[in-house]
């Protein structure tokens, strides 16, 4: 088939590869949302954590860190302030000192313990911009690899993880500097 038979009614081609991910169209439609919605959720989990403490690595002042339950790589954790806030505007200047502080920590140790490429640092504000849990504003830490997103989460809705959220865990907690 030649590439005029191929793009035939659809337009001049752009050159762009196209990756589906059919499995993302709950989360967008809203389908898959928790109780209460992503603006307020029933039962935060970042107001949890810090009592539950299963995934937490690192206790701060007003923020702590704690490992995501559903990581895109290992890794992958949170900054969270204590205070349930939604938006970044609204921290105090004490507590966005102590998010970039904590944020800086984590890249530190990330390496130290794993040896990430790179990172994605960000925040979702709102649900419309991709927020899960809109209403508690929170800090992503995912360190990056050459090679580290693949074929597997779009074709099995897999993702593969080398290594176990309480093994990634001990490493981060015993490199944190008290």
């Amino acid at each position: 088939m030649s590439d005029d038979d191929r793009y035939a009614g659809t337009g001049d081609p752009d050159g762009l590869d196209r990756l589906w991910t059919p499995h993302r169209l709950g989360y967008v439609t809203g389908e898959e949302q928790p109780e209460g919605g992503y603006e307020k959720p029933s039962g935060c989990p970042f107001c949890q954590a810090p009592g539950n403490g299963t995934l937490v690595v690192a206790r701060g002042e007003l923020v702590f860190a704690v490992l995501n339950l559903y990581p895109y790589n290992p890794g992958h954790l949170m900054v969270c302030p204590y205070r349930h806030v939604a938006d970044y505007t609204d921290l105090t200047d004490d507590e966005t000192a102590e998010v970039a502080a904590f944020t800086r920590t984590a890249m530190r140790v990330i390496r130290s313990v794993s040896s990430p490429h790179g990172f994605n640092l960000g925040m979702n504000q709102g649900a419309v911009a991709g927020a899960g849990i809109a209403a508690h504003l929170h800090q992503h830490v995912v360190p990056r690899w050459g090679g580290d997103a693949n074929f597997m989460s779009v074709v099995s809705r897999t993702k593969v993880l080398p290594q176990l959220l309480d093994d990634t865990r001990k490493l981060i907690v015993e490199a944190w500097p008290a």
